[in-house]
């Protein structure tokens, strides 16, 4: 039980970096996403959401080393891969690439939140 999480971590961990090559610029993230970027406004926004990625892939995988940090870390990406998955449904009529991503924050939802349980769970036995 005391794997879960960590797995879940770098299993998620990884899955938020891959879109960090996106900072990069508008070639990559076309790749990404299967998507045109002839607007810098969008591209500024997709940079950027790529370096968050980064930020929040960085947070998961520390949190492995890092006992303190794991209910923190396992939270917000959860949040974010749900959120995510939340709004594609929503909206709707997205491409292949995008269908890619939503299939990838599934799989990361699902671990995280076996992640988190279980992170939860052996807090509470522990005695104080």
């Amino acid at each position: 039980m005391k794997y879960v999480s960590i797995v879940a971590l770098l299993v998620a961990g990884i899955i938020h970096l891959l879109p960090v090559p996106g900072v990069m610029g508008v070639g990559t993230l076309a790749r990404l996403y299967g998507i045109e970027v002839n607007d810098p406004n969008t591209a500024i926004l997709l940079q950027h959401r790529a370096l968050l990625f980064g930020v929040l892939g960085v947070l998961m995988l520390s949190a492995i080393a890092l006992p303190w940090l794991r209910v923190t870390a396992l939270m917000v990406a959860l949040f974010s891969a749900a959120s995510f998955i939340v709004v594609a449904m929503a909206v709707g009529g997205y491409n292949p690439a995008i269908g890619r991503v939503v299939v990838a924050d599934v799989v990361a939802a699902v671990l995280l939140a076996a992640g988190l349980g279980a992170e939860l769970w052996l807090i509470g036995r522990k005695p104080e």
